[in-house]
Protein backbone atom coordinates (compact mmCIF):
# COMPACT_ATOMS: atom_id res chain seq x y z
CA UNK A 1 0.00 0.00 0.00
CA UNK A 2 1.29 3.73 -0.83
CA UNK A 3 1.72 6.56 1.04
CA UNK A 4 0.57 9.39 -1.15
CA UNK A 5 1.89 11.77 1.70
CA UNK A 6 3.54 11.65 5.39
CA UNK A 7 1.53 14.22 7.08
CA UNK A 8 3.41 15.75 9.96
CA UNK A 9 1.00 18.39 11.20
CA UNK A 10 -2.47 17.59 13.62
CA UNK A 11 -4.08 19.32 11.05
CA UNK A 12 -2.56 17.22 8.13
CA UNK A 13 -2.74 14.08 10.25
CA UNK A 14 -6.54 14.85 10.97
CA UNK A 15 -6.91 15.59 7.12
CA UNK A 16 -5.49 12.62 6.05
CA UNK A 17 -7.26 10.27 8.98
CA UNK A 18 -10.72 12.18 7.76
CA UNK A 19 -10.40 10.81 4.10
CA UNK A 20 -9.64 7.28 5.34
CA UNK A 21 -12.43 7.07 7.69
CA UNK A 22 -14.70 8.80 4.74
CA UNK A 23 -13.39 6.01 2.41
CA UNK A 24 -14.26 3.45 4.57
CA UNK A 25 -17.43 4.37 5.72
CA UNK A 26 -18.62 4.58 1.92
CA UNK A 27 -17.76 1.05 1.66
CA UNK A 28 -19.74 -0.27 4.61
CA UNK A 29 -22.82 1.77 3.45
CA UNK A 30 -23.35 3.39 0.11
CA UNK A 31 -21.29 0.76 -1.52
CA UNK A 32 -21.53 -1.91 0.98
CA UNK A 33 -22.93 -4.87 -1.50
CA UNK A 34 -20.04 -4.49 -3.73
CA UNK A 35 -17.77 -4.55 -0.01
CA UNK A 36 -19.85 -7.34 0.29
CA UNK A 37 -19.11 -9.48 -2.37
CA UNK A 38 -15.56 -8.96 -2.41
CA UNK A 39 -15.27 -10.26 0.82
CA UNK A 40 -15.67 -14.20 -0.41
CA UNK A 41 -14.75 -16.31 2.51
CA UNK A 42 -13.38 -18.62 -0.33
CA UNK A 43 -10.37 -16.38 -0.51
CA UNK A 44 -7.36 -15.56 1.55
CA UNK A 45 -7.02 -13.62 4.31
CA UNK A 46 -8.91 -9.98 3.27
CA UNK A 47 -8.47 -6.61 4.72
CA UNK A 48 -10.35 -3.70 4.44
CA UNK A 49 -8.10 -0.60 3.52
CA UNK A 50 -9.03 3.03 3.25
CA UNK A 51 -7.04 5.49 1.28
CA UNK A 52 -5.82 9.21 1.85
CA UNK A 53 -7.43 9.69 -1.35
CA UNK A 54 -10.87 8.59 -0.24
CA UNK A 55 -10.73 5.40 -1.96
CA UNK A 56 -11.50 1.65 -0.53
CA UNK A 57 -9.80 -1.42 -1.48
CA UNK A 58 -10.35 -5.15 0.07
CA UNK A 59 -7.27 -6.64 -0.84
CA UNK A 60 -4.20 -9.35 0.96
CA UNK A 61 -1.97 -7.40 3.85
CA UNK A 62 1.31 -6.63 2.42
CA UNK A 63 4.30 -8.90 2.51
CA UNK A 64 6.75 -6.86 3.82
CA UNK A 65 7.33 -6.89 7.70
CA UNK A 66 7.16 -4.47 9.17
CA UNK A 67 4.68 -2.94 6.91
CA UNK A 68 4.76 0.96 5.54
CA UNK A 69 2.10 1.20 7.95
CA UNK A 70 -0.23 -0.43 10.10
CA UNK A 71 -2.43 -2.99 8.72
CA UNK A 72 -6.32 -3.55 9.20
CA UNK A 73 -7.53 -6.42 10.84
CA UNK A 74 -7.14 -9.66 8.60
CA UNK A 75 -9.32 -12.18 7.39
CA UNK A 76 -12.59 -10.41 7.44
CA UNK A 77 -14.24 -12.51 5.01
CA UNK A 78 -13.88 -15.52 6.77
CA UNK A 79 -16.56 -14.74 9.28
CA UNK A 80 -18.87 -12.98 6.63
CA UNK A 81 -20.95 -15.74 5.90
CA UNK A 82 -21.29 -17.25 9.94
CA UNK A 83 -22.77 -14.30 10.97
CA UNK A 84 -25.81 -12.28 10.47
CA UNK A 85 -24.88 -9.29 7.66
CA UNK A 86 -25.39 -6.59 9.63
CA UNK A 87 -23.75 -7.55 12.98
CA UNK A 88 -20.57 -8.88 10.91
CA UNK A 89 -20.73 -5.56 8.93
CA UNK A 90 -20.40 -3.74 13.11
CA UNK A 91 -17.77 -6.03 13.72
CA UNK A 92 -15.79 -4.80 10.77
CA UNK A 93 -16.42 -1.21 11.45
CA UNK A 94 -15.55 -2.09 15.23
CA UNK A 95 -11.88 -3.08 13.80
CA UNK A 96 -11.67 -0.50 11.45
CA UNK A 97 -12.23 2.11 13.64
CA UNK A 98 -8.99 0.97 15.51
CA UNK A 99 -6.93 0.56 12.50
CA UNK A 100 -7.86 4.33 11.77
CA UNK A 101 -6.46 5.58 15.46
CA UNK A 102 -3.67 3.27 14.99
CA UNK A 103 -3.14 4.86 11.00
CA UNK A 104 -3.50 8.67 12.93
CA UNK A 105 -0.70 8.01 15.34
CA UNK A 106 1.44 6.46 13.84
CA UNK A 107 1.86 9.26 11.91
CA UNK A 108 1.74 11.60 14.94
CA UNK A 109 4.27 9.26 17.07
CA UNK A 110 6.49 12.74 16.99
CA UNK A 111 3.92 14.80 18.42
CA UNK A 112 4.42 16.80 21.75
CA UNK A 113 1.39 15.64 24.42
CA UNK A 114 -1.00 19.00 23.76
CA UNK A 115 -0.69 17.92 19.72
CA UNK A 116 -1.29 14.71 20.66
CA UNK A 117 -4.51 15.70 22.82
CA UNK A 118 -5.81 18.10 19.75
CA UNK A 119 -5.73 15.23 17.12
CA UNK A 120 -7.42 13.39 19.28
CA UNK A 121 -9.89 15.74 20.35
CA UNK A 122 -10.54 16.48 16.38
CA UNK A 123 -11.13 12.70 16.01
CA UNK A 124 -13.56 12.18 19.17
CA UNK A 125 -15.70 15.29 17.16
CA UNK A 126 -16.64 12.61 14.45
CA UNK A 127 -18.93 9.84 15.14
CA UNK A 128 -17.37 6.21 14.67
CA UNK A 129 -17.40 4.40 11.95
CA UNK A 130 -19.18 1.65 14.12
CA UNK A 131 -21.58 4.58 15.13
CA UNK A 132 -22.72 4.76 11.55
CA UNK A 133 -22.55 1.48 10.72
CA UNK A 134 -24.78 0.92 13.57
CA UNK A 135 -26.88 4.37 12.91
CA UNK A 136 -26.07 4.83 16.47
CA UNK A 137 -26.36 9.04 16.72
CA UNK A 138 -24.46 11.15 19.69
CA UNK A 139 -25.37 14.03 21.19
CA UNK A 140 -24.94 17.76 19.16
CA UNK A 141 -21.75 18.54 21.87
CA UNK A 142 -20.02 15.62 21.86
CA UNK A 143 -17.21 16.02 24.75
CA UNK A 144 -13.48 15.23 24.04
CA UNK A 145 -11.39 14.18 27.01
CA UNK A 146 -9.17 16.96 27.03
CA UNK A 147 -9.10 18.33 30.02
CA UNK A 148 -10.94 21.61 29.93
CA UNK A 149 -13.74 20.14 28.12
CA UNK A 150 -16.17 19.07 31.31
CA UNK A 151 -19.40 18.83 30.10
CA UNK A 152 -22.32 17.10 31.62
CA UNK A 153 -21.75 13.74 30.35
CA UNK A 154 -18.19 13.35 30.75
CA UNK A 155 -18.39 14.65 34.49
CA UNK A 156 -15.79 14.17 37.04
CA UNK A 157 -12.35 15.12 37.51
CA UNK A 158 -9.62 13.34 39.03
CA UNK A 159 -7.51 14.88 41.65
CA UNK A 160 -4.50 15.86 38.75
CA UNK A 161 -7.48 18.51 37.10
CA UNK A 162 -7.90 16.26 33.86
CA UNK A 163 -10.99 15.32 32.73
CA UNK A 164 -12.51 11.25 33.55
CA UNK A 165 -14.54 10.34 30.79
CA UNK A 166 -18.18 8.36 31.67
CA UNK A 167 -19.18 9.06 28.11
CA UNK A 168 -21.44 5.78 26.28
CA UNK A 169 -21.85 5.25 22.73
CA UNK A 170 -24.97 4.36 21.83
CA UNK A 171 -28.73 5.73 22.14
CA UNK A 172 -29.92 3.95 25.19
CA UNK A 173 -27.04 5.15 27.42
CA UNK A 174 -27.62 8.85 25.98
CA UNK A 175 -31.37 8.05 27.36
CA UNK A 176 -29.97 6.89 30.56
CA UNK A 177 -27.91 10.29 31.27
CA UNK A 178 -30.62 12.23 30.39
CA UNK A 179 -32.94 10.56 33.05
CA UNK A 180 -29.84 10.86 35.65
CA UNK A 181 -28.94 14.66 35.28
CA UNK A 182 -32.61 15.45 34.25
CA UNK A 183 -33.17 17.42 38.10
CA UNK A 184 -29.88 19.36 38.02
CA UNK A 185 -30.39 23.20 37.23
CA UNK A 186 -28.24 25.34 35.84
CA UNK A 187 -26.31 27.66 38.67
CA UNK A 188 -26.81 30.89 36.74
CA UNK A 189 -30.63 30.56 34.95
CA UNK A 190 -32.12 28.23 36.69
CA UNK A 191 -32.88 25.91 33.94
CA UNK A 192 -33.54 22.16 33.56
CA UNK A 193 -30.18 19.80 32.09
CA UNK A 194 -30.50 19.36 28.69
CA UNK A 195 -28.02 16.85 26.93
CA UNK A 196 -28.36 18.91 23.72
CA UNK A 197 -26.34 22.36 25.35
CA UNK A 198 -23.27 22.74 26.46
CA UNK A 199 -22.78 22.16 30.09
CA UNK A 200 -19.51 23.45 32.63
CA UNK A 201 -19.28 22.15 36.01
CA UNK A 202 -17.54 24.21 38.46
CA UNK A 203 -14.34 22.63 40.51
CA UNK A 204 -14.80 24.52 43.46
CA UNK A 205 -18.75 24.08 44.41
CA UNK A 206 -19.13 21.34 41.72
CA UNK A 207 -22.32 23.43 40.45
CA UNK A 208 -23.20 22.88 36.92
CA UNK A 209 -24.23 26.14 34.61
CA UNK A 210 -25.24 26.37 30.75
CA UNK A 211 -21.91 27.79 29.11
CA UNK A 212 -23.68 30.46 27.24
CA UNK A 213 -25.16 31.36 30.68
CA UNK A 214 -21.44 31.98 32.03
CA UNK A 215 -20.24 32.67 28.72
CA UNK A 216 -18.00 29.60 28.01
CA UNK A 217 -17.94 28.48 24.43
CA UNK A 218 -16.74 23.99 24.23
CA UNK A 219 -13.67 25.45 22.51
CA UNK A 220 -12.50 27.97 25.05
CA UNK A 221 -13.50 25.31 27.61
CA UNK A 222 -10.49 22.93 26.02
CA UNK A 223 -8.35 25.11 27.06
CA UNK A 224 -9.47 24.98 31.36
CA UNK A 225 -7.45 23.63 33.11
CA UNK A 226 -9.87 24.02 36.45
CA UNK A 227 -13.07 25.83 36.14
CA UNK A 228 -14.25 28.33 38.93
CA UNK A 229 -17.44 29.87 38.26
CA UNK A 230 -18.62 33.84 38.61
CA UNK A 231 -19.56 33.53 42.22
CA UNK A 232 -16.82 30.91 43.32
CA UNK A 233 -14.22 33.91 41.78
CA UNK A 234 -16.04 36.42 43.26
CA UNK A 235 -15.22 35.03 46.81
CA UNK A 236 -11.39 34.50 46.34
CA UNK A 237 -11.57 38.00 44.89
CA UNK A 238 -13.19 39.02 48.31
CA UNK A 239 -10.74 37.13 50.66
Amino acid sequence: MDIASNPRTVEEIFKDFSCRRTAIVRALTSDVDEFYSLCDPEKENLCLYGHANESWEVNLPAEEVPPELPEPALGINFARDGMNRRDWLSLVAVHTDSWLLSVAYYFGARLNRNERKRLFSLINDLPTVFEVVAERKAVKEKPSVDAGSKTKINTKRSSDGHAKSNQRLNDESYVEEDDEHGETLCGSCGGHYSADEFWIGCDICERWYHGKCVKITPARAENIKQYKCPSCSLKKGRQ
